[in-house]
């Protein structure tokens, strides 16, 4: 309601259905058409019930919604006449034809920010999606990917708490709906999925094109990932999204020119048109005689601190380039809202880390290809060490190896390290480890026994905390309302 009383024109999300409680007249007749037993259960985009409730779709006008940032989509030059841009213009008035004047256009697959003026959301991002030709598929493809993913980072640079997602790719430039909606739906779940988005994303669409396909990518049940399991294509891309040429990927190998094991049926030639990973195909000069220099300790400052970058660079290279999904669906790291001090906060839960089960150099790597992007800027970490077992911890050897190689700016601007819920034997280890093994660790690392001395470092809606640590805290704070100097 505006002051007047009237009605406002203005949608509020919060008034809108999420995803989950959506009803799909379509969903049972699926659900009922898949038989469980013939078919393998292994999907890349696996129900959650909590990214559910982030999502939701909405047919209207993207222009009226109230939230903290809505899509434009426009051309090169941003003066595209679409009736998405046009009624975002109607609306916004014409300050922000003045604005879009001083960014000087904007490329295609790129995301520029303007202020949303007479609209009820805050921010407008305007992204110039591709024009298609089926000769130029690839291209097309990688643009619209690059479409959504730097929207995404706007919203994740500026703590977004909504964002509504107009069709970025317009029947004026000539893409494909239905393939358009895939690109828009995986890369959206992967930001989803991975904590680096913004709390609510809201679909503005009308084809039911978009709902026919976005239980494939946020399927509201286990019936309905099942069901949807053979309908996903089969070139979504890699972990991010990201789509994928096959005959552009080059496979490393450590031993050029040595046929491998398993490999009997391949040819010599295509053996040997592989690329090593020695000294010789790095060109970085005799490493052996760095070595011994380094341990002779007669390498400067300057000369140890670039190798050590080009070290992590290497580990930074194979992290984008594996296959990390099954690291990443155990969901043991992932980023959440910011602190008190607007610093980005990461959560670990070390309860999800099967530290017996799990290859823990792909744990490193999932590490280094996560936070890469973190911990440029001020960040802190919030370790929930609540209900953690024997093959829940991780070695100090590992933790040791995991400090010596990440680049200096994790070490630099990470400014706390909480450690919740910790046991006495953690307190212990954790003194060891950051009194003797790093440096500089010590002084960051701050125990905290209830979750509500978390709370006065940062508020309870900009973390993300598991269910079974609030239902832990909750059953701790009862218990100790009852122990004391006059208890039993």
């Amino acid at each position: 309601m505006d002051p007047l009383g009237a009605r406002s024109q203005f949608v509020e999300v919060q008034t809108l259905s999420t995803w989950e409680r959506q009803p799909d007249p379509e969903r049972e007749e699926m659900e009922k058409e898949y038989n469980v037993s013939q078919q393998a259960f292994l999907s890349p985009f696996p129900y959650r019930e909590d990214i559910n409730r982030k999502i939701v779709l909405y047919n209207g006008d993207v222009a009226l919604l109230n939230c903290t940032a809505i899509v434009n989509t426009s051309n090169e030059t941003l003066t595209d006449k679409n009736p998405i841009s046009e009624s975002i213009h109607t609306y916004a008035g014409p300050e922000l034809r003045d604005e879009m004047l001083k960014l000087k256009g904007c490329r295609t697959g790129e995301a520029k920010m303007t202020k949303g003026f007479n609209l009820a959301a805050r921010f407008i991002i305007h992204t110039v999606g591709p024009k298609y030709k089926t000769k130029y598929r690839t291209a097309a493809e990688n643009s619209l990917y690059n479409c959504y993913r730097n929207v995404m980072q706007l919203a994740k640079e500026q703590a977004m708490a909504s964002v509504a997602v107009c069709v970025v790719s317009t029947t004026k430039r000539g893409y494909p709906l239905e393939d358009a909606t895939h690109i828009a739906f995986s890369k959206t779940r992967t930001c989803v999925a991975s904590n680096i988005c913004v709390v609510n994303i809201v679909f503005c669409v009308s084809q039911p094109t978009y709902r026919k396909l976005l239980p494939l990518y946020y399927p509201r049940s286990e019936e309905e990932e099942r069901a949807s399991l053979t309908l996903i294509p089969a070139d979504i891309g890699n972990s991010e999204g990201e789509p994928v040429v096959p005959e552009r990927q080059i496979r490393i190998a450590e031993k050029p020119g040595c046929l491998e094991v398993d490999s009997e049926g391949e040819t010599l030639d295509s053996d040997l048109g592989q690329v090593g990973t020695h000294a010789f195909a790095r060109m970085e000069g005799d490493v052996d005689k760095q070595r011994k220099l380094i341990l002779q300790g007669q390498l400067s400052d300057a000369t140890m601190q670039k190798q050590h970058q080009r070290n992590y660079n290497r580990w930074l290279c194979r992290a984008r380039a594996e296959d990390l999904s099954d690291i990443a669906a155990l969901k043991a790291l992932y980023q959440t809202g910011v602190d008190m001090c607007g610093r980005t906060v990461m959560v670990v839960v070390g309860r999800n880390i099967p530290v017996t089960l799990i290859d823990m150099e792909k744990a490193l790597l999932y590490f280094i290809h996560v936070m890469d992007h973190i911990t440029v800027k001020e960040y802190v970490m919030v370790y929930f060490h609540t209900l953690t077992g024997e093959h829940n911890h991780l070695d100090s050897a590992f933790l040791k190896k995991l400090y010596e190689i990440v680049d200096t700016k994790f070490k630099n601007n990470l400014r706390a390290f909480y450690f919740v819920h910790p046991s006495f034997r953690s307190k212990v280890s954790t003194w060891f480890f950051a009194t003797f093994s790093v440096s500089g660790m010590k002084q960051k690392i701050h125990h905290v026994e209830t979750l509500q001395q978390l709370f006065t470092c940062i508020l309870p809606e900009q973390i993300d905390i598991p269910p079974f640590v609030l239902e832990y805290n909750a059953q701790s704070t009862f218990v100790g309302l009852f122990k004391g100097p006059n208890c039993l």
